[in-house]
């Protein structure tokens, strides 16, 4: 199968996309799968997720597509066997506005990747929460778009703003772009509201939400702290088993033909 490159989006924070992009690839790197994650978040919270050390990197997601690093430059380690990391810094920030004057500036991060061949099976783009230039660029050189969704009010807010984004570069600069799924994040079994939210989404967008749930976990939580996975930091919690079963889910959806993206936007899901 050739290199998914998936671009974890959604404008709003808060909704997981970190916590999926760093649990997940640690998932599917277990599985023996070659997993390449590319911090794309001025916050660099996947980066720090992952235990490295911002002060130490000669190199970052900014050197990367300023021209001023290669690829192979840019990328590090992890804790994790056959996953390996591009990190990110606040430097990232700078550029929405450096890449402004540069031609065909949509595409730098497609470019910066074009160099990997076929050296990893999967590549995970975090996103930042705003659909800027550095998301564009991620969507420019994703195959797959990936779309956390937390299970509270207003969850499905801002959405229809992420098709439409998702439309103009699909129709315009990456044709190959496809909607691989909206994941379901910060299920709590204890709340209706959860419940609601939940119908509410499938009802609207059928198959195209992963049947994976993933729950409210204090362990998912913690992890970050200690600067590891959650499937490192604690296996056997409800969280990282959740993402055991998105990783499988995952694969198995990736041999079936593309899903038909959405035709209208998603509306607000009410309380």
């Amino acid at each position: 199968m050739p290199t998914r490159i998936i671009a974890l989006s959604n404008q709003k924070g808060g909704v997981g996309k970190t916590t999926t992009a760093i649990n997940l690839a640690t998932a599917l790197a277990a599985c023996g799968n070659r997993v390449l994650v590319v911090d794309f978040d001025p916050q660099g919270n996947t980066t720090t997720g992952f235990g490295i050390d911002k002060r130490a990197l000669a190199h970052s997601t900014y050197s990367l597509i300023m021209g001023e690093s290669s690829l192979a430059e840019s990328t590090v380690p992890t804790q994790v066997p056959n996953l390996s990391i591009v990190p990110s810094t606040i430097h990232l920030s700078g550029a929405e506005v450096e890449l402004v004057p540069i031609m065909a500036r949509e595409g730098r991060l497609k470019e910066a990747l074009s160099t990997m061949g076929e050296q990893y099976d999967y590549v995970f783009i975090d996103c930042p929460p705003s659909l800027g230039m550095l998301t564009i660029n991620a969507l420019v050189a994703a195959t797959d778009i990936l779309i956390p969704l937390q299970c509270e009010f207003f969850a499905m807010e801002g959405i229809s703003q992420l098709f439409k984004t998702f439309d103009i570069v699909r129709k315009n600069l990456n044709p190959r772009l496809e909607v691989l799924g909206v994941l379901l994040t910060m299920y709590d079994k204890r709340n209706n509201l959860s419940h609601q939210v939940v119908e509410d989404v499938r009802a609207h967008l059928g198959d195209k939400v992963f049947s994976t749930i993933i729950p409210r976990n204090v362990r998912l939580s913690e992890a970050p702290s200690h600067g590891e996975p959650g499937l490192i930091y604690d296996v056997k919690s409800p969280g990282s088993q959740a993402y055991i079963r998105l990783a499988a889910e995952l694969m198995q959806r990736l041999t079936q033909p593309a899903l038909t993206r959405p035709e209208a936007p998603a509306p607000q899901v009410a309380a």
